[in-house]
């Protein structure tokens, strides 16, 4: 697929940052400016999150430091209540707000019970609040990682195992139950490989009965996976077959180096593509393949790359569709690329930030993994730290 170059696109720039830091105090921004130089050195970030994960086991007083730093880079607050000062924020800036409640790892009867009402009050807040979009949740918070894997593995699951396999599908359309009577649209996040089968089959089961007429259940597509295409491709065509449209989130992928790894460990074929071109070739080609079939689909971009961005708005404007059209969306992370999102909401389009949220100590691991992960993604926190760098010049203002 010959794509078009950066030249050939011109649309929003992103290059604004007087736009995308505006909102920010000069403190505030020479903190943001200090996190990411030191997210940038990965030495750094590995020492930091192992100390952090040895302060909080030994019970250590170290929330306050975590409160004022990451955390406040990444999390709307620790409720959903905390939370409304950044959905105001985002509100007047034209950005929505998706309420991501980020606890992982924590996998009991009761805390799926938890995770599962705190997904209904995100709904309930979504259905009342006009600058919260959508809800979010994975599945893996309302059910065990193993029973997704075994019925994954077509294994013959015993009683108990059926029956509390029974209970995660019960829970899952509790959800999307809930957000269909309250019309909210409501993401069903990916996760890995060995679970993300079971998750687009009980996706594609959950869109069949609550996508009848408009997509409120998203499924979410990664595109890293070389198989993602097709199948996205393939649940369109399903969803024509049974007269269900198909709620799109496309993202690249979290969990690269874990796939990876256990690729190896286990002697398989890694699902990822080989190269990072043959991802955005496959990210692109979702774009267009979704707006083409656009009458039966939503799409949420899930993405950071800038590139992606400017090429679905080309293809928007050659279509000759709305900037606003309510079933194109783009959403990236609280407290990265505001670069793109307010630039692209200043421009008219449906922008939205993924806003996490939890007690402080049950976020760590989402926090951890977040640091991680901008440190091993190329050039993502060296960008991070530049804009901040640049609009702290830009102001005449220094970093100390």
């Amino acid at each position: 697929m010959a794509l078009p170059t950066q030249k050939d696109l011109n649309s929003v720039s992103f290059e604004d940052i007087a736009v995308a830091f505006a909102s920010k105090s000069d403190q505030q921004l020479r903190k943001t400016y200090w996190l990411f130089k030191i997210m940038n050195k990965s030495r750094a970030v590995n020492l930091g999150t192992f100390f952090l994960k040895l302060a909080l086991k030994l019970n250590l007083p170290i929330k306050n430091l975590i409160r004022s730093t990451i955390f406040e880079q990444f999390c709307g607050g620790e409720t959903i209540s905390d939370c409304e000062q950044t959905i105001t924020h985002l509100g007047q800036a034209g950005i929505g707000t998706i309420l991501d409640y980020s606890v992982e790892g924590e996998e009991t009867e009761s805390c799926y019970d938890l995770t599962l009402q705190q997904i209904i009050l995100t709904i309930e807040k979504a259905a009342h609040t006009p600058h919260v979009p959508f809800a979010v949740f994975k599945l893996s918070g309302i059910a065990p990682t193993e029973l997704l894997e075994a019925y994954q593995r077509e294994e013959s699951l015993n009683t108990a195992d059926q029956a509390a396999f029974d209970k995660v599908v019960s829970r899952l359309d509790t959800l999307c139950s809930y957000a269909y009577h309250h019309d909210v649209r409501l993401f069903i996040d990916a996760e890995e490989s060995w679970i993300q089968g079971t998750i687009d089959q009980l996706a594609s089961r959950m869109m069949a009965q609550y996508n009848r007429k408009k997509a409120v259940v998203f499924n979410t597509y990664q595109m890293y996976r070389s198989e993602s295409l097709q199948g996205l491709k393939s649940a369109y065509l399903a969803g024509r077959e049974q007269g269900y449209h198909i709620g799109a989130k496309l993202v690249r992928g979290a969990y690269m180096e874990k796939e990876r790894l256990r690729a190896r460990e286990n002697n398989y074929s890694s699902p990822i593509h080989a190269t990072k071109e043959a991802t955005d070739i496959d990210y692109n080609a979702a774009i267009e393949f979704c707006l083409e079939h656009l009458q039966f689909m939503a799409i949420c971009m899930g993405t950071h790359n800038e590139y992606s961005c400017q090429y679905c708005i080309s293809r928007m404007k050659k279509i000759g569709l709305e900037l606003d059209d309510e079933r194109i969306w783009f959403a990236q992370l609280l407290g990265m690329s505001d670069n793109i999102t307010y630039n692209l909401a200043q421009a008219g389009y449906n922008t939205a930030k993924y806003v996490p949220y939890g007690p402080i100590a049950s976020v760590m691991p989402y926090l951890i993994r977040r640091a991680r992960e901008n440190t091993a993604m190329t050039g993502q926190s060296s960008r991070e730290y530049l804009l901040t760098k640049n609009e702290m010049e830009r102001r005449g203002i220094s970093s100390l």
